[in-house]
């Protein structure tokens, strides 16, 4: 999940980079939204180190369906892909056929882009593949790219990046083996969710001392 692609209705969201909820506990701007549920993810999910294979294909799979639109937007449909991905058993996504293209595209409780869909199916394929080496190996594969801690947390929006070099060489890697809509910009936003760096901004609840 990307910060900058979290919409509000505020000014002060847009120029504060912690806010205060109603709960008295300062949160990174975009959790405030009025969303709850997009406040739990920040406060239980966002950030934290994923290590799973399967979790990390989720991950991959629903920053892919991000691209052009909110994560608010992809967090309340996240159920509903659940549901069709079948909790994104990597290996029962990968047999996913015509049928399973035409059954999430006739729903429109998840998005309905039949490229991101095929994508997905297409990276499933992928993923078991690279797993037939091992157990972890989408793990191992995703993590030799994070990046060395920051020396101090971020204290501005303006200071989240969107893309970084690593980023750039986890996409072109990916690509590589076939992965699609994994550009680095999708790729910082995937670094972000699934803790390979942590961009909770000083101040917020979430943020300890160093990054």
């Amino acid at each position: 999940m990307s910060p900058g692609d979290t919409t509000t209705s505020t000014i002060t969201a847009v120029t504060t980079p912690v806010i205060t909820g109603a709960d008295g506990l300062p949160r990174c701007w975009w959790a405030e939204s009025g969303n709850d549920e997009l406040r739990r993810y920040h406060d239980e999910e966002w950030g934290v180190p994923v290590h799973d294979d399967r979790l990390l294909f989720e991950h991959i799979c629903l920053e892919g369906f991000q691209a052009g639109l909110s994560w608010s937007t992809v967090l309340n449909k996240r159920p509903a892909f659940r549901r069709h991905f079948r909790n994104f058993e990597i290996a029962r996504v990968a047999g996913f056929g015509t049928r399973d293209i035409e059954r999430m595209m006739s729903d429109p409780a998840i998005i309905r882009n039949r490229a991101k869909i095929e994508a997905a199916i297409s990276n499933a394929g992928i993923t078991r593949d690279l797993l037939r080496t091992g157990e972890g190996a989408l793990n191992d594969l995703i993590w030799s790219f994070a990046p060395s801690p920051r020396r101090r947390r971020l204290r501005s929006r303006a200071e989240v990046p969107a893309v970084t070099s690593e980023t750039v060489a986890l996409s072109k890697e990916l690509r590589a083996r076939g992965f699609r809509f994994v550009g680095p910009t999708t790729m910082y936003a995937l670094m972000q969710s699934a803790g390979l760096v942590d961009d909770h901004i000083a101040g917020c609840h979430r943020a300890t001392p160093a990054a």
